[in-house]
């Protein structure tokens, strides 16, 4: 049979692609001939009331998966994809389109078959009973622009514990954001902080914005009660469809990512995470990246940064051949541009941009708080708490931080005494802690205009302010609110010290810094020199 089949389609002309898809799909039927088949068709839904109706097209080559297994529409907009009683069918949105969204503007892209719902004994309720399967699974889609260039917004772990956390969220970042030209937002996991009855609070917030929001499941997102793995997602699919997907927006293929594996040992005992992805997911991510040509910008999208999830080689074989790639991840509560390279077993090239995101809660909204009652909640790398923005431009990007409640130029802290003696200048330290900064950056300062710009020295110690403000809070047994967590060591820090013979009066220490993509950014900081005290 399958040699007729390709017999007959390079004689009506073919292309070798149509062949493998349409072989690759009778592969899969044969494979699972055991197994029920979820059939339905994928349309352009031109009156937009989410039905298929008499009249609107069918698109055909669009992608579409059952969490293992990848096939393509048909030429009448028609797949077919084997299933079993707890499946997500979904489809995987092509450039120039979108799915719905619902009304906290989170994509529906996604169909869940779980006849019986989710298991009882969980601690937050998952999917209710979706009964039999529909003759139909259908996917409406809708044209939109979608031009090389875009934005999108990454927040790391805005991890509320409860309401008033979630209002902190609101009006440390969202309304910042309202308004934006961002095509699309992710949050990267730890949307909450174990209580999964927030999740539509949160999501309503996050809505206001207006576009399309996307979720990566994290290790405080999953039901901590569930026995299995397999289980521990039911509340977060319930509210964003699958845990690992795909989708396509402009020029670039998004890659989201579960690398929690939720481990229970034995029946009745309390359940761990650990960071992993495993051999499903796995297959699917081969299967998705093989129909992505190899020119095209893959961003993988995680909660636990990469170089700390358990299979990672895994991933690395499929990912380190293309010219084009980097990753994103949270979970760690500190900002850092990591290179993976062969020390890691990373085999490619060149070395892998990773990046673990600045956090929305920062220090899970620790710190004394500001005028708006509003933790400060700075990170222990000594990084204000915010969120960063992605621009792309084809196959390039480039990342921008953005504090909380700062203007976009706020790019770092220059750390010096407010008054120094002369004849100590020269031993007088200065540290900038430049928030966005990595290894490929470089950072100069000078004071005045007149003299010459000082190269500055990356330590990767822990941020002094960041230190000497948690020292302080811990000290303080009065205190009303959260202690901050120890420093960490910081990836963005440079040092130099003052020059020689400063005269006394008031001066502007400046510092420039030059990013990895080649942007420079500015920052000063007034000082004081008073002459030295005589000697008597």
């Amino acid at each position: 049979m399958r040699l007729r089949l390709l017999a007959l389609l390079i004689l009506l002309g073919g292309s070798f692609t149509a062949i493998i898809c349409l072989t690759a799909s009778s592969s899969i039927a044969r494979q699972n001939e055991g197994d029920p088949m979820a059939t339905g068709i994928v349309y352009h839904d031109a009156n937009g009331n989410q039905r298929f109706d008499q009249g609107e097209k069918t698109l055909a080559g669009i992608r579409v998966s059952n969490g293992t297994q990848i096939t393509q529409t048909d030429a009448h907009g028609r797949y077919q994809l084997p299933i079993d009683n707890d499946t997500i069918l979904f489809v995987i949105k092509p450039r120039g389109w979108r799915t719905p969204l619902n009304k906290n503007n989170n994509p529906v892209f996604y169909y869940i078959h779980k006849p019986h719902g989710s298991p009882a004994g969980l601690r937050y309720a998952g999917v209710p009973p979706t009964g039999p399967l529909p003759k139909s699974v259908d996917f409406p889609l809708y044209p939109q622009e979608e031009p090389d260039q875009f934005r999108a917004i990454m927040f790391g772990d805005p991890q509320p514990r409860n309401q008033q956390e979630i209002d902190y969220i609101a009006h440390d970042v969202i309304e910042e954001l309202v308004g934006t030209d961002a095509s699309l937002g992710v949050t990267l996991g730890d949307i909450l902080f174990d209580d999964l009855s927030l999740f539509e609070s949160q999501a309503r917030s996050i809505g206001l914005l207006g576009i399309p929001w996307y979720n990566v499941i994290g290790n405080h997102d999953i039901n901590l009660k569930a026995t299995h793995d397999r289980y521990s997602d039911e509340t977060f699919e319930s509210h964003f469809g699958p845990s690992y997907y795909s989708f396509d927006h402009g020029s670039v293929h998004f890659l989201v990512l579960d690398n929690i594996e939720w481990i229970v040992t034995k029946p009745g005992e309390k359940g761990s995470y650990r960071a992993g992805l495993g051999a499903k997911q796995l297959a699917f991510v081969k299967r998705d990246l093989a129909l992505i040509p190899e020119k095209q910008l893959v961003v993988i999208m995680m909660h636990v940064p990469l170089i700390d999830t358990n299979d990672r080689q895994g991933l690395y074989r499929l990912i380190e051949k293309r010219p084009f790639c980097m990753s994103i991840s949270g979970h760690t509560h500190h900002h850092e541009h990591r290179f993976i390279t062969r020390e890691d077993g990373w085999q490619g090239p060149e070395p892998h941009h990773h990046v673990i995101n600045v956090t929305v809660s920062g220090s899970w909204w620790s710190g004394a708080p500001d005028a708006r009652g509003i933790p400060h909640t700075m990170m222990a790398d000594g990084a204000p708490n915010g969120y960063s923005i992605l621009s792309f431009d084809g196959h390039k990007y480039s990342l921008d931080f953005k504090a909380a409640s700062q203007p976009a130029d706020y790019q770092m802290r220059i750390q010096a005494p407010e008054v120094i003696t002369a004849d100590q200048a020269e031993k007088t330290d200065i540290y900038v802690n430049v928030f966005n900064g990595s290894e490929r950056s470089t950072v100069e300062m000078r004071l005045g205009k007149e003299d010459s710009w000082t190269l500055m020295e990356r330590k990767v110690i822990g941020d002094p302010e960041f230190a000497a403000l948690s020292a302080a809070g811990r000290a303080n047994k009065t205190k009303a609110w959260r202690d901050l967590p120890a420093p960490k060591a910081c990836p963005h820090l440079w040092h130099a010290r003052l020059p020689k013979g400063i005269e006394p009066g008031t001066h502007m220490l400046q510092v420039r810094t030059v990013d990895m993509h080649g942007r420079t950014y500015h920052g000063r900081r007034i000082l004081r020199i008073k002459a030295a005290a005589s000697k008597p």
